[in-house]
Order: structure tokens, then C-alpha cells, then sequence
């Protein structure tokens, strides 16, 4: 079921010797934050899930370019064409970082959810799209104009497959068809068996495209080995700012159709036609969906951080998160008032995303405490997967949850969680402050009060 080598063994096995790879260094690793109940201390960024800190190698990288920076493919000038050359150079980055196939285009968007719209503005006529609920909603939801099958949380990653299969074998096999699927779920952590979904997919004649938002910055993953035909992920994930993203895989349904935006750099010739109008002549290459001046920052601090990590060694960098996991999911086992969240159970590969609740607290108080009196980032909600969080609750799917906080004060039950979050760049400190942290608050209870404000909840400093 793997999707990265060497998924068996236990952790403590992984972790054996944890010194053979330190924390890859990331901006704002010594920032200082103030604590409500005095002092300052170090933050610990444990929101990798939402955003990473970018990797300091990858800001170094900008930092060198960006006296360089021109405008891409239209410039005759040196700067523009240093420019497009590292333009082109970091899609053929990201094509061998992704393992993807001879012909596979890569398309530079601005997130995933920017990626799984443009392939959702794609799809031909007539497609039926097949999704799980446990979809972030940025791959749960762009399919609009698609005729929609949603397949119930499954409970074991065979569940998964054979669900999948059932609702296949029913569709019209004469149709075009796709599957979206996540690579490790944003909630969970869980890694998804993506390789034997892929191929119940294909085996029914379904296309299937991957949301690797929460895989690709923790495990090394291959397009060709996991038969996938679309992979989509985000850089700010990756350790990589400035808002750019990624959709790499088959060129015929993004050559076929309509470009996703119209304008500059789609168009391969624009001429006048007799009748008043214009005639245009599209690209049929990635830069068909490129519209308009790209960021080639982002492009460049993706294509960065694709090298970083390859070169700091996959394994040794998935073997220190697992040392990591093990460390968390140690500590809160120690506390029977938390409950973490899961689909697939103890023995599931997982990458560094947990996500729990406290019996007797409001999870944003929680994690409100956290901050505050701990300097502990973390984030609590439904982490914009409401379906999923709900089914993991057991609630009513009509029960009132927003991804922030609800209106429910302190020690009322709510309908959100808390979700730690961690990766390449985290130190044992952190995780360990963090259980500490964890422990505390639930022996001793928060030692300020909080309020909720604007749909937060916040010390209450009145």
C-alpha cells in the first residue's frame, strides 16, 4: 500500500538514530513571541499543514536571482532571457522532481486549489468526477460543472479501494471519467493507498489526479510509479512562499481544452478577421493555461525547494518525522482526555499531520492557551475539510462548524478540533514543548482567561 519506500517498521526502528538528520534550517527558526503571562520565548511553528516555513536555502536562492529578475518569454533584453531560461529550467525541475512521464506537461498555477479548478475547467464533456468526502475542499469542490459522485469515508484503506471499485463498475464505461484523491489527508495524516487506487481507476477506464498538497512536502513521490494521470500540490507547502502551485501530468485534456485564462502568453497568434472579430491561434504547451506575466518567483522558489529536499535526502528526512510522530503520538496517548482523530487506525503510514480533540474543552480555547501562554502555533477548526472533521466527531452533518472558531466559549463543546503539524524544518524542541504544553493544560487548566472576538477566541486582556 505504500507510497514511499520502506513504509514498514515501527517508528522507534525509524528513529533509531534521529542525529543523522538534523532540521533543514527555515526562516523564522529564532523568531521570539510574547507570552500573556509574561516573557518572551522562541516560536514553535507547528502549522506546517497550512503553510510551511519557506526553507532558508530556498530564500538564499531567491535572494540571489531576484537582482536578475525579467519578464519572461517576451523580452529581448539579458535579464528576460536569464529569466525564461530559469522559468523553463524550474518546470524541468519540477518534472524530475515529480517522476512524471516522457509527455506529461507541468503547468504553474497559484495553489492546489488553483491547479484542481484548471483541471475541472478541463475535463471534457460529459465526464463523471468520483471523490471521497475526506477531500480537502479544494479538490472536493471545483468539480461544478461535472456530474458528481461522492463516496462515503471509508474505514480501512482496502475499504477505500473497494468502495472506489463498487462505484466504477456502475458508471457508463462509455463516458470519460475522473477520480480525485488525496495523497495523506490534511486531518490525519494518513497516507492514502494512491498506487491500488490508481489502478481500480484505470481498470474502469477512469483517469484519476492526485492532491499531494500534504505527501509531496514529506515523502518523495513518483507520477509514473504511482500511475497517476495528474498531480497537483502547492509551494507554500513545499517550503516555498510567494504563492505558486503545480498541475503536472497527461497534456491531451489540457491541450483540448479551452484555455483557463485568455490573454498574453496563451495565445500563440491574434489576428483580425474579416468580419470584425479576432481569430485566435492557442498554445497547445503548458503555456496554454499561463495566461499573463507569470510569478516567476514562485515558479524559481518551487523549483528551490524541489532541490533542497532532494538533496537533503528524502529518506533521512522521512525517518527524522517519524521520530517526530512517535514523539507526539507518545505523549498525548499519556493523556486520556484527548482523543485523536483517525480513519485508518493506529497502524496506518502517516505523514507529520495530527489532528485531536480534549474532552471538557473548546478546541479553539485550546488552542487559543496554546499560543498564547506556550508560543505553540497550531490550528484548530475544521481545517476546511468539514465533511471529514464531522464524520471523525460523529456529528450531525447539519451541526453549525466553521473553519475558524465557533461562538461556543471556553469548556463548551464545539464542533472543531486541533490540528499539530510538523516537518523538515521542526526540532525535537517543539514537539516536545509541545506535549508538555498539552499535559499542563489539561492537569492545570488555562492560567488566563479568553473571550471570543471577530470569531476567535483570544485572551481576554479587558
Amino acid at each position: 500500500m505504500s507510497v514511499y519506500p520502506n513504509a514498514a517498521g515501527t517508528a522507534a526502528a525509524d528513529a533509531a538514530d534521529p542525529s543523522l538528520c538534523a532540521p533543514l534550517p527555515v526562516l523564522g527558526r529564532d523568531v521570539t513571541v510574547p507570552l500573556v503571562t509574561g516573557g518572551e520565548v522562541t516560536y514553535a511553528a507547528l502549522d506546517y499543514a497550512a503553510s510551511a516555513p519557506a526553507l532558508q536555502r530556498v530564500w538564499d536562492d531567491v535572494a540571489a536571482y531576484a537582482p536578475y529578475y525579467g519578464s519572461v518569454h517576451r523580452g529581448a533584453g539579458y535579464l528576460s532571457q536569464l529569466s525564461t531560461d530559469l522559468f523553463e529550467n524550474s518546470r524541468a525541475v519540477v518534472h524530475e522532481f515529480l517522476g512524471c512521464r516522457d509527455g506529461d506537461q507541468v503547468v504553474f498555477t497559484r495553489s492546489t486549489t488553483d491547479s484542481l479548478n484548471l483541471l475541472a475547467a478541463a475535463l471534457p464533456a460529459g465526464c463523471e468526477v468520483f471523490v471521497f468526502e475526506t477531500e480537502h475542499h479544494a479538490s472536493l469542490l471545483p468539480w461544478r460543472n461535472a456530474r458528481v459522485t461522492y463516496l462515503d469515508a471509508p474505514r480501512t484503506p482496502g475499504e477505500a479501494v473497494r468502495t472506489l471499485e463498487h462505484a466504477l463498475a456502475v458508471r457508463d464505461p462509455y463516458g470519460p471519467a475522473l477520480v480525485c484523491v488525496t495523497g495523506a489527508s490534511n486531518v490525519t495524516g494518513e497516507v492514502w493507498p494512491v498506487r491500488e487506487l490508481a489502478a481500480a481507476a484505470h481498470a474502469h477506464g477512469a483517469r484519476i489526479v492526485l492532491d499531494a498538497a500534504q505527501l509531496a512536502p514529506h515523502h518523495p513521490l513518483s507520477v509514473e510509479e504511482l500511475d497517476v494521470d495528474w498531480v497537483a500540490f502547492s509551494g507554500h507547502k513545499l517550503y516555498a512562499p510567494f504563492g505558486s502551485g503545480v498541475l503536472a501530468g497527461r497534456a491531451d485534456w489540457l491541450r483540448e481544452a479551452e484555455p483557463y485564462l485568455a490573454g498574453g502568453g496563451a495565445s500563440r497568434t491574434v489576428a483580425r478577421r474579416a468580419d470584425g472579430g479576432v481569430e485566435v491561434e492557442w498554445h497547445t504547451t503548458a503555456a496554454r493555461h499561463e495566461a499573463g506575466s507569470p510569478n516567476v518567483i514562485g515558479v524559481y522558489s518551487i523549483a528551490a525547494a524541489c532541490k533542497a529536499l532532494t538533496e537533503a535526502g528524502f529518506d533521512r528526512l522521512v525517518a527524522r518525522e517519524r521520530h517526530l510522530i512517535a514523539k507526539v503520538r507518545e505523549g498525548l496517548a499519556e493523556v486520556p482526555e484527548v482523543r485523536l482523530l483517525s480513519l485508518f487506525g493506529d497502524d496506518a503510514p502517516r505523514v507529520g499531520v495530527l489532528s485531536f480533540v480534549v474532552d471538557g474543552w473548546n478546541s479553539s480555547h485550546f488552542a487559543a492557551a496554546l499560543s498564547a501562554e506556550y508560543g505553540i502555533g497550531v490550528r484548530d477548526g475544521l481545517f476546511c475539510a468539514h465533511p471529514l472533521v464531522r464524520t471523525l466527531l460523529g456529528s450531525d452533518p447539519q451541526d453549525v462548524g466553521e473553519c475558524g472558531a465557533p461562538e461556543a466559549g471556553p469548556g463548551e463543546k464545539s464542533l472543531n478540533a486541533i490540528r499539530v503539524s510538523f516537518g523538515a524544518g521542526t526540532p525535537d524542541e517543539h514537539v516536545e514543548r509541545f506535549v508538555r504544553a498539552v499535559k499542563e493544560l489539561v492537569r492545570d487548566g488555562a492560567q488566563w482567561k479568553y473571550r471570543t472576538e471577530d470569531g476567535r477566541c483570544v485572551p481576554d486582556r479587558g
